[in-house]
């Protein structure tokens, strides 16, 4: 029987994660992502002991560097509280600067890995000072009043990248004003995961007299519009079988939905999914297809991680009817399969038909509280319209339509393939978002992106750690297809066995390590980039 409490896990861990998943959201999971800036209560207590740990600081940071760009129009003179935590307590003479950037959510979401990750391991072993550095817009570093689009015109990769150098140049740490932490004096290295990872790739390109070396773990130096190679590593790595069966299902709901539009059928095949209320196909479409995005929230940290990609799989891949209530669809589930052109495969196809039909009911449908329409509808003109401080979930929407892409779509897979989610999840409607939120209708401007990164980004000292079955990359230096690098100390190329999206950032505490955690491939990626960070400091100490 399925592992409800693992479903219901994912669920939790997938709706608070703020980083880039899934694409398009409805407009209920949106709404979480509206905060009240000040509020505390809904802070766990562990995050709210993190807090306490690590005081919070500012740096007035200005608005607007580069007011010879005619795109920030109008231009600001004024300044912002750029927010940052940071831990001395390893740091030496000598010593470097371990800045890990927060990217696409609040900076207080990355304290974990100051206290006990990447931020941790490498300021320990360097004896440097390691730095939490919030992104421009997210969590409290807000530069304007309110979210309206014209506000978001200071939200880009441009701007945070100056600001991240600015920081560098002018921060003084409280405790550390004797110390000399200038870039001219001490090497800064930055650290960032996935859109960070790319983040402090171009970084390091742009800004190479700031900052000394980066580290870009499952960083997505490419940006692309139609991002449909999102289910690459699910369809590569994933159980065969259920590769093999979500393909022939999903098959039949496009040849059903696509294929049989106007008719009857589509009303059927809603209900079978105890979905009959929802408007929209797509809507549909995009509701039945969480099981197969789960591979991105699989995590070796036990307290990150869930298993929701293998329950699917072992769902979808079982012979036997594993939810028994589904059992009086399956007239329905046959006729659908037959109309779908699976007829020769009802006995295989089946029992897989219904216990897909009962995985989506444990994980979403018995789950929605209200209409359907309300738990699982993208289409809310009134909702985008909302652009007030709260609105969080609009920043990094609003960086999908306009620098970076990344819509994962069913159409874009090509016609001799067989997607692992509906065709009729296409850039039409993954882009509703953009016009009906900030009135774009144009794609995002990724050849801007792709000029200061791309497949090709190499620079010396900066490191790219990538997980071999991440469904991010292919957005990245180590995408299958693409040529081998030498891993050098200069330029570390490392992939990670059976990793998913940036293992090395995490870490334990010593009384929680086991022989099998972390699990040995990454504490060697781990110990490698403490072995190449350390070089890297010491080749700085020797020019100086």
């Amino acid at each position: 029987m399925v592992r409800a409490g693992a479903v219901a896990r994912f669920i939790a861990l997938a709706s608070g994660a703020q980083a880039i998943l899934k694409h398009p959201l409805p407009i209920s999971e949106l709404a979480k992502q509206i905060q009240n800036i000040d509020a505390q209560s809904d802070l766990s207590a562990r995050q709210l002991d993190l807090e306490a740990t690590y005081p919070e600081y500012n740096l007035s940071t200005p608005i607007d560097h580069f007011h010879n760009d005619s795109s920030y129009e109008p231009h600001s003179d004024g300044t912002f509280n750029l927010r940052y935590w940071f831990d001395a307590q390893f740091y030496k003479p000598g010593g470097p600067v371990i800045v890990l950037t927060g990217g696409e959510t609040s900076g207080a979401d990355r304290l974990p890995f100051l206290q006990k990750g990447i931020a941790y391991q490498l300021a320990k072993a360097t004896n440097g000072v390691g730095v939490i550095l919030e992104h421009r817009y997210y969590g409290k570093s807000i530069p304007v009043s309110d979210f309206s689009t014209e506000n978001l015109r200071f939200l880009t990769t441009d701007q945070a990248l100056a600001d991240t150098a600015y920081f560098a140049k002018n921060v003084k740490f409280a405790g550390l004003e004797d110390a000399d932490l200038s870039p001219e004096k001490t090497p800064w290295i930055a650290y960032g995961g996935s859109y960070a990872g790319a983040f402090v790739a171009f970084l390091r390109v742009l800004y190479p007299d700031v900052y000394y070396g980066a580290i870009s773990s499952s960083g997505v130096p490419e940006a692309i519009w139609d991002y449909w190679q999102y289910f690459e590593a699910a369809a590569v790595y994933g159980p065969p079988a259920c590769v093999e069966t979500t393909q022939k299902l999903t098959h039949v709901i496009d040849n059903i939905l696509i294929g049989k539009a106007g008719t009857d059928y589509v009303a059927q095949l809603k209900a079978a999914f105890g979905l009959p209320n929802v408007t929209y196909d797509n809507d549909f479409a995009s509701a039945i297809n969480g099981g197969i995005y789960g591979l991105q929230s699989l995590n070796w940290d036990p307290s990150q991680s869930s298993n929701s990609f293998f329950v699917y799989c072992s769902n979808v891949s079982s012979d036997a009817v594993l939810y028994p209530a589904t059992e009086a669809r399956r007239a329905s589930v046959e006729e659908l399969l037959a109309v779908g052109g699976y007829e020769d495969e009802l006995e295989t196809l089946a029992n897989r038909f219904l216990n897909y039909i009962g995985y989506v009911n444990l994980t979403s449908v018995s789950r929605c509280r209200g209409s359907q329409d309300a738990c699982f509808s993208t289409h809310d003109s009134a909702f985008y319209a909302r652009d007030d401080i709260t609105q969080s979930w609009r920043l990094w929407q609003y960086q999908v339509c306009t620098q970076w892409g990344y819509l994962q779509t069913g159409s874009g897979v090509p016609e001799d393939q067989l997607p692992l989610i509906s065709r009729t999840i296409d850039i039409d409607y993954s882009t509703l978002i953009c016009r009906e939120a900030f009135n774009l209708t144009k794609p995002a401007d990724v050849e801007y992106i792709n000029r200061l990164g791309g497949f090709n980004i190499s620079y010396p000292r900066l490191a790219f750690i990538d997980g071999e079955w991440d469904p991010w990359r292919a957005a990245g230096v180590h995408a299958i297809g693409l040529p081998e690098r030498p891993n050098t100390l200069e330029e570390p190329f490392i992939l990670i066995d059976r990793a998913v999206h940036h293992w090395d950032e995490n870490g334990l505490f010593p009384n929680e390590t086991t022989p099998e955690l972390p699990p040995p491939p990454v504490a060697d990626a781990q110990k490698q980039i403490a072995t190449f960070v350390k070089a890297w400091v010491q080749e700085f100490t020797g020019k100086c």
